[in-house]
């Protein structure tokens, strides 16, 4: 764990709501840290995390994701969510005529 964070943990009591900043992503979490709200930059800006009993043993940069997901585009996109329009319900089912064939 990052020491400079540990001192500024160390100053606070818990419940407070000033948030810490921090850009020592790799470290991990531990038990004196919940209840705490802790700004993990993300390589932009703070993403401000609470931490809470079930993120312990984990890291800091695993709440702050560093990449946005945006949308496949283009093409293949538009082809797939105009087929996706037409498809029929599940519920209606299409059925063959039947053909009755009349013995002579």
């Amino acid at each position: 764990m990052d020491e400079k964070l540990l001192k500024k943990i160390h100053a606070l009591r818990v419940g407070d709501q000033k948030v810490i900043n921090t850009w020592a992503r790799k470290s991990d979490i531990s038990p004196e840290m919940v209840g705490f709200r802790i700004g993990v930059h993300n390589g932009r800006q703070h993403i401000s995390v609470l931490i809470v009993e079930d993120m312990v043993g984990h890291k800091l940069g695993e709440f702050a994701p560093t990449r946005k997901f945006l949308r496949h585009g283009g093409r293949m996109a538009r082809e797939e969510a105009q087929s996706a329009g037409a498809k029929p319900a599940q519920g209606a089912v299409k059925k063959e005529p039947e053909v009755v064939k009349k013995v002579k």
